[in-house]
């Protein structure tokens, strides 16, 4: 078990262990991008020995944001784990990007975790918890996994400590605003020359003391008279929340009537209404000052990690075996295996390295596991036994050797050449697969070629990894446009795997424009004559064929219809019209798009007994094509998207606005959940689509989402298609 003093081990280069799933906590940090996330654990690492000065390790690297992206960028793009201990037990902090762009890194710390810290800016007020922070709070309350709230930047002007905690309980509660209380009031300073009064300390709402941090350590005292004045109707109301929460159902009747209930109960209360995700207590937060180790309201948040959040042991997660059977996994360390693959990073030393969950057994160093992986593409889906290499504790940009990890604990493995993100390893003679959390669906596209012929060769490896490491990428090679394709979810999201892989696999690569899958059709019936008749010594070319083009309803592709009579077109030259036609038809008759939805009847021609051939016939079938879309008028058609957005009613009219500006058609709204969404269902072009995934995060300020899927294409705007044939004769 971790005693108290070995937290210090973090300092040292030991890594902090447990022997027991009970001694072990994971807990994910969530809040908006600028809550202070990373300040909090590089806080609660100085407050628990970890580390010795603001959250640095020995090569003076942040204990969290380490990587070289990061620290260019000044935010946080991926998953950290930060170890530590504190009262016997070892504390796995994961710490996720506030950026939306990097939500799948977030998904992944949640599956990881067993309980979640949301960090909400003070100052930011209802914008810090609306939108993004409520779908996920949602999200956590479907699993179940319990939450608290940690607020910060509290000793700036716009911050107001009992109008956030009410927008926490308005927003977040549903109207069961009791479940969303704090367990301490904050302690005001003296003003200081810029009007601003600090944050120096908490008074504890149950036992009625203070705790004061002004001199950057954590002192305990008894509340004056006044102080328990003023916090007598916020505790009385913690009480009837704790109460309301609690299993014994005698109490609320004992508290009503007049009984003063022990603090022992009230806490006992407290923590397993907190461990079961039914009470969401709110607590405060501030970074030390410089050389003090202990930040305001970071004892309070470890103790409530330790003795309010849940064990891995209560948090169970199912896995499918071999025959098909589905059943939870027993958080023991010596049951099978049951481990998964919560990200994946390469170093240019070590090589591929996989931050994985333990759920149940133990994981050793140099055994061999079953590596097994299943998705909606070919390549997802792979079974292999593979050895692992070292097993360690990601530390900051170090790796301190653990030897194994066991059951609840997270920890770093090496050497898994083809387990990716989201896999499960276990036993060879026990296969089992864990279903991997969902995914957003990269809404982003952006069309990338070599930079070079050197950059060429190593392209598919490249790209490879780097959907292996992040599985919010998605690689197409476009069938229609012949573009490469990487699906990002932002700007954000595409400057970061653009810039891996010049940096991490020594790719660079042009970003050229994204090309939507355009159809050219006929608008109305046409006749063509296709003539390739030429003599150039010895046997010559001789085919001549007259076609009719006839437009057929949307999805009907392209239909050969043969009417020759009399043997005018020899039968064996029938099918290389056919080819010829359809040939011509992809490379499309207009605009250089593939031509759909016709059909086309071969009535005539002619052949010559020596100089007819399969090549000839297949040209004038090209020609007869070409032909009768000269003289007809061709629809240039684009494909149409259904498009869902659901947005915060206050963005409903921008997003509606915005819509129409695109072309779009309304399908219609209606209200969803709480906290105030709509859902839009439209109908848009995809042309209008291609920014939408940026353009309507900063529309709605980022309380919006959007999902598409493809409707049919239909005919473009005359106007726009002039526009479309003239760009391509350029």
């Amino acid at each position: 078990m971790v005693e108290r003093t070995s937290a210090s081990a973090g300092a040292n280069g030991r890594a902090v262990t447990a022997e027991r799933p009970e001694d072990i906590r994971n807990v994910v940090l969530v809040g908006h991008s600028g809550s202070g996330k990373t300040t909090l654990v590089e806080a609660l690492a100085v407050a628990t020995g970890a580390v010795i000065r603001a959250g640095r390790v020995e090569d003076g690297t942040s204990v969290s944001d380490y990587d070289d992206i990061e620290q260019r960028q000044h935010r946080s793009v991926q998953l950290s784990v930060v170890p530590m201990g504190w009262e016997g037990r070892k504390i796995n902090l994961l710490d996720t990007p506030g950026y939306a762009d990097f939500v799948g890194e977030l998904r992944a710390g949640l599956r990881a975790a067993d309980a979640a810290l949301f960090v909400l800016s003070a100052a930011a007020g209802i914008e810090g918890v609306g939108g993004p922070t409520l779908a996920l709070w949602e999200e956590c309350a479907g699993v179940g996994m319990p939450r608290a709230i940690v607020l910060t930047h509290l000793d700036t002007a716009r911050a107001d400590f009992d109008d956030m905690t009410e927008t926490c309980r308005e927003i977040l509660g549903g109207g069961k605003s009791e479940s969303i209380l704090p367990l301490h009031l904050p302690v005001y300073g003296a003003k200081g020359a810029d009007g601003h009064r600090p944050v120096v300390g908490l008074i504890d709402l149950l036992t009625q003391h203070v705790y004061d941090y002004s001199s950057g350590e954590h002192l305990e005292m008894p509340a004056s008279e006044e102080q328990r004045e003023q916090l007598e109707e916020a505790r009385n109301r913690l009480i009837e929340g704790i109460i309301a929460e609690s299993e014994d159902e005698t109490l609320m009747d004992r508290y009503i009537s007049g009984e003063e209930i022990d603090l022992d109960t009230l806490v006992a209360d407290l923590e397993k209404a907190v461990a079961r995700g039914s009470f969401h207590p709110v607590l405060i937060a501030a970074p030390p000052p410089e050389g003090a180790k202990q930040g305001l309201g970071t004892v309070e948040i470890l103790d409530l990690i330790t003795s309010g959040f849940p064990t891995p042991a209560e948090h169970p997660v199912s896995a499918t075996s071999a025959k098909g059977k589905s059943a939870p996994l027993v958080c023991d360390p010596g049951a099978p295996l049951a481990a998964e693959v919560i990200r994946t990073a390469s170093d240019p030393y070590v090589g591929r390295m996989s931050l994985v969950r333990v759920f149940s057994g133990t994981l050793r160093a140099d055994e061999t596991v079953h590596v097994c992986g299943h998705g909606p593409t070919e390549t997802a889906n792979h079974d292999s036994d593979e050895r692992i290499g070292a097993v360690s504790v990601p530390f900051g940009k170090q790796q301190r050797p653990l030897g194994q990890g066991i059951a609840g604990d997270i920890v770093c493995v090496t050497k898994l050449a083809r387990a990716e993100t989201g896999d499960t390893l276990s036993t060879k003679d026990s296969p089992l697969l864990i279903e991997p959390w969902s995914m957003p669906d990269p809404l982003l596209p952006i069309a990338i070629k070599a930079h070079s012929k050197a950059d060429e060769d190593k392209l598919s490896q490249g790209l490879n990894r780097l959907v292996a490491e992040d599985p919010t990428v998605r690689l197409e090679q476009n069938p229609d446009t012949r573009q490469l394709v990487l699906w990002c979810l932002g700007e954000a999201h595409r400057d970061v795997a653009l810039e891996r892989l010049r940096s991490r696999f020594g790719v660079q690569v042009d970003t050229i424009e994204h090309k939507v899958a355009l159809r050219e059709t006929f608008a109305g019936s046409a006749s063509g004559r296709g003539r390739h008749v030429k003599q150039s010594g010895g046997h010559g070319q001789y085919a001549i064929c007259e076609i009719e083009v006839a437009p057929l309803p949307e999805g009907s592709g392209i239909e050969f219809v043969d009417k020759v009579v009399g043997g005018v077109v020899p039968r064996q030259f029938i099918p290389s019209v056919e080819k010829g036609v359809r040939a011509q038809a992809l490379r499309g008759v207009a605009a250089g798009y593939p031509l759909v939805d016709v059909r086309v009847t071969l009535f005539d021609g002619k052949a010559h007994s020596v100089d007819s051939s399969d090549a000839a016939f297949q040209m004038a079938g090209a020609l007869a094509l070409r032909e009768a879309a000269s003289s007809a008028k061709i629809s240039l058609l684009e494909p149409i998207s259904e498009v869902l957005v659901v947005v915060t009613d206050e963005y409903v009219g921008a997003v509606l606005g915005d819509l129409s500006g695109r072309r779009g058609r309304v399908l219609g709204t209606e209200p969803i959940g709480r906290g105030g969404r709509t859902a839009i269902r439209a109908e848009v072009p995809e042309l209008e689509l291609s920014r939408y995934a940026v353009d309507l995060r900063s529309l709605a300020h980022g309380a919006a989402t959007f999902a598409r899927t493809y409707a049919r294409h239909e005919p473009m705007p005359t106007q726009l298609a002039e526009n479309m044939r003239a760009k391509n004769s350029d």
